[in-house]
């Protein structure tokens, strides 16, 4: 017979050794860093709990305008695996910048994908919002799971189910937007928001490519807007016949709402565009995010 005492230290060194192993366990999880909401929601379909996403910007920042701050550096030299959006949408490449300074593997989801074309004056480049068309954004997760798998390699199979899984809700999600976007009709499919976010989106879901769709106030690169540019803006809304614009969750509403004043049209709503939305909102993850943004503008629009 066990004496109490006994059977006490006995159930005691068990525990230790329970809560020791699950210590161990957590501490081997491997960390993904991601440079934007978007990349890292999409990180977290593929991997599940197996590993922590980290995620360098918070919900409704913008990633044009970021700054690296001291914390971040941390973060990064924690990491297995970098992941950015690419094209310059992380600012000055800050999240290649933070990868190669501490030498981590960094993957850029957007590669692959057949870019639009935006004129910055100087020079034509990439526009890197690929993932407003779903198709975009499962080529994003091809991209994850490749990496993934190659550094876990264990769980191939899991990781390769997960992503199943969800490309097909990307799908599903597709033909969804199509449906909802449907009830728009042709002449009213025009879409004016706060900076040049939504190409992709227009252009999968056939908005006007003749409208201002995707006009930029510059906001996303700190240069405001020129008087004359915000006429030239007034009269496109105007000589279009848009029914409404709007705002972005990452971008100060402020000009685009005196704009829909000078227009005469109202502002329809907010946008998710460079950022999801925050814990416990509609828009926290991908795939809400992107429903969300279809409601706000068939409603304005149709």
């Amino acid at each position: 017979m066990v004496r109490k005492s006994h059977l006490f230290l006995l159930l005691a060194a068990l525990a230790s050794t329970i809560g020791a192993a699950s210590g161990q366990e957590e501490t081997e999880k491997k960390i993904a860093v991601c440079s934007t909401t978007q990349v890292a929601d999409l990180t977290r379909q593929v991997v599940g709990d197996r590993w922590e996403v980290r995620c360098i910007l918070a919900p409704g920042q913008d990633p044009h305008l970021y700054e690296i701050k001291a914390g971040d550096a941390r973060i990064v030299a924690s990491a297995d695996l970098c992941l950015e959006n690419g094209w310059h949408l992380e600012g000055k490449d800050w999240m290649r910048t933070l990868a190669t300074t501490a030498g981590k593997p960094l993957v850029t989801c957007a590669d692959g994908i057949a870019p639009l074309k935006l004129d910055q004056g100087d020079e034509v480049v990439h526009d890197p919002h690929t993932w407003f068309s779903p198709r975009n954004a499962t080529i994003y997760v091809r991209h994850i799971v490749q990496v993934v798998v190659k550094i876990d390699p264990q769980h191939r199979s899991e990781y390769e189910a997960r992503a199943e899984l969800y490309v097909s809700q990307l799908r599903a999600l597709h033909t969804w937007i199509q449906k909802q976007v449907s009830a728009i009709p042709s002449d009213r499919r025009i879409l004016v928001t706060s900076h040049d976010a939504f190409n992709y989106f227009c252009r999968e879901y056939e908005f006007k490519s003749a409208a201002p769709a995707g006009w930029s106030t510059g906001d996303e690169i700190g240069g405001g807007v020129t008087p004359e540019r915000r006429r030239q803006a007034v009269e496109s809304i105007r000589k279009y016949g848009v029914k409404a614009i709007f705002v972005e969750t990452s971008v100060n509403p402020k000009l685009i709402r005196q704009i829909a004043s000078d227009a005469g049209v109202r502002v329809g709503g907010e946008l998710y565009s460079d950022s999801m939305g925050g814990p416990g909102s509609a828009g926290e993850a991908y795939i809400g995010m992107m429903r969300e943004n279809v409601l706000t503008i068939v409603e304005a629009l149709q």
